[in-house]
């Protein structure tokens, strides 16, 4: 049964007080249905959404007085491997998602991916196929409007490329180096022609969300030896682009208005640094949350996000996963799936030491605190290095004091969530 992000159980009392006490109004940034939708599947579907034939689609600017000094100063981070100073202004002029002087060159060299290949042949492609490929270093005095593509291009290519997410016929690391490579392309150009405006927010919305699925999909994958450097890859992408996002949001914000998408995407930032070690985006939490508008503070996207960190920091299982059970939209479960597993074997430690050792602890009743299947957490168990026994009536038990607890070096396979299997496709 899908589960919208958009009216999860309650999660709404978090939301009411705000919504009559606060002026702020909600922009209805233009949005497919897949920002509706808590599963992976309803985001691949969405291909080819023509946002800029939408008459609803026009820039919010605000103040006109500003707005150019907005738009010079804002960074995105592509800007950092190829600054956008350093361009002559242009506007695209490439009707295709792919330039043909490029796409020729690559099927001389036949540098063509699986995705690009007419007909499986590696040395012909089609303008309906080729995808332009991501350059690091681009000269400006070599740069022609024939070699970028205009906006409305970029949105086409990104639905399109977006439309290969749930493919089947390649396994996802393979269809995670394809979009990967090619959505940096699209914030390439993005950047070179200075696009700041509510489309490129309603894109980079898309992209993160990329990222955000693969590094879910991408923790699940096993079968290659080098997964680890890519989920890396994937992670840093994914930082630059909600930083560059964080920035739009910011740039393109009139007085005393929010985005519609924005409060679910800001906390993110406070998922992503649940482990006080690390800062994938470089500035501290305490630091950060001084800089984050009031209305999106009390939204309940928000709320959830700082509960889970509360719940995560002072290590009370209980509500760790009650909470998640209740209120996780999809974009968020991908980001906390990573630590479900570390404070499930948190837990089991703690039962462990602090159990009686003539009381074992019944695994079905352990199961539904951990919301998982209670076959599922024997495995746990074992990996942990605990042992299981059953009672003579054959019910499963979890004996305590045992001195054999450790996590398992390999890492943790996957465990499904009860309650949001939807979430597991």
């Amino acid at each position: 049964m899908e589960r919208s992000h958009q009216n999860r159980k309650g999660r709404g009392n978090h939301s009411s007080s705000s919504s009559s006490s606060q002026s702020t109004t909600i922009r209805n940034t233009k949005v497919s249905n897949f920002n509706e939708s808590s599963s992976a599947t309803n985001y691949a579907t969405n291909n080819r959404s023509n946002a800029h034939d939408d008459p609803q689609w026009k820039p919010r600017r605000g103040n006109t007085s500003s707005s150019n000094t907005q738009k010079e100063k804002i960074k995105t981070e592509e800007d950092k491997e190829a600054d956008s100073s350093d361009f002559p202004r242009l506007i695209g002029t490439c009707p295709f998602m792919c330039p043909e002087s490029e796409r020729s060159q690559r099927e001389r060299l036949q540098d063509l991916a699986v995705f690009e290949r007419l007909h499986g042949n590696p040395r012909k492609t089609s303008p309906a196929l080729a995808v332009k490929k991501f350059c690091r270093t681009i000269s400006a005095k070599h740069m022609q409007a024939s070699d970028v593509r205009p906006l409305p291009v970029l949105e086409d290519t990104l639905a399109y490329l977006l439309n290969l997410l749930d493919s089947t016929d390649h396994p996802f690391e393979v269809v995670h180096d394809f979009i990967f490579d090619r959505t940096r392309s699209i914030r390439q150009d993005l950047s070179m022609q200075n696009v700041v405006d509510d489309k490129s927010i309603y894109m980079y919305e898309k992209m993160v969300k990329f990222h955000v699925i693969s590094h879910l999909k991408l923790q699940r994958c096993r079968s290659s030896s080098n997964i680890s450097s890519v989920h890396y890859l994937n992670m840093e992408q994914l930082t630059k682009a909600l930083t560059s996002l964080y920035n739009l949001y910011d740039t393109n914000r009139d007085s005393g208005t929010v985005y519609r998408n924005e409060a679910e995407f800001r906390s993110l930032y406070v998922l992503l640094h649940l482990d006080s070690n690390t800062r994938p985006m470089g500035e501290s939490l305490s630091l950060w949350f001084r800089f984050v508008l009031h209305p999106i503070i009390r939204s309940k996207e928000m709320c959830f996000a700082r509960s889970v960190l509360r719940f995560y920091q002072m290590g009370n299982y209980m509500r760790f996963f009650s909470t998640i059970s209740a209120e996780a939209s999809y974009l968020q479960y991908c980001i906390l799936e990573p630590y479900i597993n570390k404070v499930r074997a948190l837990s089991l430690s703690y039962i462990n030491n602090a159990g009686y050792k003539l009381h074992p602890y019944p695994l079905v009743h352990l199961s539904k605190l951990l919301k998982m299947k209670e076959s599922d957490l024997e495995v746990l168990c074992n990996a942990c290095g605990l042992e299981t026994c059953a009672d003579d009536m054959g019910n499963k038990l979890l004996p305590t004091k045992q001195t054999t607890f450790c996590c398992p070096k390999e890492g943790f396979q996957s465990y499904n969530f009860t309650g949001l299997e939807q979430f597991e496709s």
